[in-house]
């Protein structure tokens, strides 16, 4: 067990990512409350996503970033040395081989995105597009 040295709380894990005080409430405070080397990874991320759901809900949902139309449809995350991409196991499996070409690694409903100059950005929107038609979700 660990506990925050700033705010106290209790972990599992030791050095857990976590917020101190309030969270936030919108996705722009959620990425601006990230560190400042990553903030452009991940304003890219939203932009992609943004684009390619324009109509659905963005709100914060588990603590991540997330849209939303009768569902959550995906949800995005900071992590320490990569983006988490959460659009559901059955995304997963049928973007399988376009994940393997561009060397991204996956678990069961999570796309791990390395911080880079070049993100998979036309992926990423492809991939929040099929689970809004399909109805798979995270």
């Amino acid at each position: 067990m660990w506990k925050c040295p700033k705010c106290n709380r209790v972990f599992k894990k030791e050095n857990q990512s976590h917020y101190c005080g309030k969270a936030p409430s919108t996705i722009q405070e959620y990425i601006e409350a990230q560190d400042e080397d990553v903030r452009e990874n991940l304003y890219q991320v939203y932009q992609a996503i943004h684009e390619a759901l324009p109509d659905a809900t963005e709100k914060i949902s588990w603590s991540m970033p997330t849209w939303h139309d009768k569902y959550n449809i995906i949800h995005f995350a900071a992590n320490k040395k990569h983006i988490g991409l959460y659009p559901g196991p059955e995304a997963v499996a049928h973007f399988a081989d376009q994940l393997k070409e561009n060397k991204l690694s996956a678990s069961k409903g999570s796309i791990r995105i390395p911080y880079s100059d070049h993100l998979p950005l036309s992926l990423i929107k492809e991939i929040a597009k099929w689970c809004k038609e399909t109805g798979n979700h995270a």
